[in-house]
């Protein structure tokens, strides 16, 4: 079996401009709004990695027009009459309505919901990675709207039938925005609209403020309601999404390592594209990076980092909004004067990976001394194994990959293997790290 290796080669001075690569999640939902709105849409500046095609894919398959011109999508939407479209393969040859998402746990919780608004079944499935990703909450929560899904285990592959009419159901949202965000998303294409209460803890709010603002873009309300315990309703009535030009902005999560490079190893570096009114939650990195040292400068459309590339740890680091910044933040720590805490982060055990035990795996086995917890990870700075090489494993987790090949900017020996995952969030991972400084390589074993 051929295994790709993701090493480092060399940086002997780090900084410059580059422009920050294109949000995943606005992505994402910025293609599946165009293809259920009303008229033709154009997107600009779409993050077109492994994720996003598997969303752009199943929407065609869900009956949308989508032309990728690269730099630019242009959409003509379904006018909120999702029409399944399974023509054969080959002529005379039924083609099964089965839509495969690879590893793209957002395309499959976005577009379930999307699904049963369709006039046919729907078949989603993916790889073995998707296939763990438990989808528990959300099938419970469609069925309290009378959706009919079959699922074993509740996990993909799940069968989704037609027949969303709308009405009021609940849903915890200590798992996964995601659930949250997929029904608001088709609620207003219900016959009765949805009233959906969230019961508390409510993590990873900002995503679901992200859905809320594409939304919106394209002429849909959401009426986001407080009652008492903690509880969140947001109340959808029938609407219409209607077509529009959409930018796609720059994301925070990616650019977290190109900052956090430039914290490890020390220059000065502006990034483009990040804007300082998102409502990414992922925006907080720059919070986090500021207060391990480094001068952080927020401009209304990009972000200069200013380093010496000594770094000093946070006593507690809460990521709950923010769960995909987990294993930059933990290799930060790791390389940082004095001990950090993280904290909030329990549901990250639902992502691509275990990303705490993986994280403390792979930690570990460079050296680093931590405590692992359900929900939290207490890390020792700068107690890395300084003379032997590593090869740490990414467990074909795009975000593990990224994060661990920047430990050998403070002169550590790491090699990542399957580090070719980036391409699933950051396919110019490696052109824009060569860009400021930082000289990797895949080579194949």
């Amino acid at each position: 079996m051929i295994i790709m290796k993701l090493k480092f080669k060399g940086c002997l001075e780090l900084g410059g401009e580059v422009k920050a690569p294109s949000s995943k999640s606005y992505t994402h939902r910025a293609i599946i709004l165009a293809s259920l709105a009303k008229g033709r849409s154009l997107i600009f500046n779409p993050l077109l990695s492994e994720d996003t095609l598997a969303t752009l894919s199943a929407c065609n398959d869900l009956g949308a027009n989508i032309t990728n011109f690269g730099d630019y999508l242009e959409i003509e939407g379904l006018a909120g009459k999702v029409k399944p479209n399974f023509e054969p393969l080959i002529s005379g040859v039924k083609r099964e309505p089965v839509i495969n998402l690879a590893n793209s746990g957002t395309s499959l919780r976005l577009l379930t919901s999307i699904a049963a608004l369709g006039d046919k079944k729907v078949i989603f499935t993916g790889d073995a990675s998707l296939q763990t990703r438990p989808m528990d909450d959300l099938l419970d929560a469609l069925s309290q709207l009378g959706v009919k899904i079959e699922s074993t285990g509740g996990n993909a592959p799940i069968t989704v039938y037609p027949g969303f009419i709308g009405g009021q159901s609940q849903i915890s949202g200590n798992v996964s925005s995601q659930f949250i965000s997929s029904i608001l998303i088709s609620a207003p294409l219900t016959k009765e609209g949805v009233k959906l209460e969230v019961l508390p803890e409510f993590v990873s709010r900002p995503y679901v403020d992200m859905t809320i603002d594409v939304m919106e873009k394209f002429s849909v309300n959401v009426k986001d309601i407080n009652l008492e315990n903690n509880i969140t309703s947001f109340n959808i009535s029938p609407q219409e999404y209607t077509a529009c030009e959409y930018i796609v902005e720059g994301d925070y999560s990616s650019s977290s390592y190109l900052l956090a490079a430039c914290g490890i190893f020390g220059g000065e570096l502006r990034i483009l594209n990040l804007f300082k009114d998102s409502k990414q939650g992922d925006k907080i990195i720059l919070d986090i990076i500021e207060k391990m040292g480094p001068t952080i400068i927020r401009e209304d459309t990009y972000i200069i980092i200013k380093s010496d590339g000594n770094l000093k740890a946070i006593p507690e680091v809460d990521l709950s909004d923010a769960p995909d910044l987990l294993i930059t933040v933990a290799i930060l720590a790791s390389l940082a004067e004095g001990t950090t805490k993280i904290t909030g982060i329990g549901h990250t055990r639902f992502k691509e990976t275990d990303r705490i035990a993986t994280t403390c795996e792979e930690l570990r086995k460079c050296g680093c001394k931590l405590e692992e917890f359900e929900d939290e990870i207490i890390i020792y700075g700068k107690t890395l194994d300084t003379k032997e090489n590593f090869l740490v494993s990414s467990h074909k987790d795009h975000r593990l990959a990224m994060a661990f090949s920047l430990l050998n900017l403070k002169g550590y020996n790491i090699t990542v293997e399957d580090g070719d995952v980036f391409n699933v969030s950051f396919p110019n991972f490696i052109e824009l790290m060569s860009q400021i400084g930082v000289d990797l390589d895949l080579s194949y074993d």
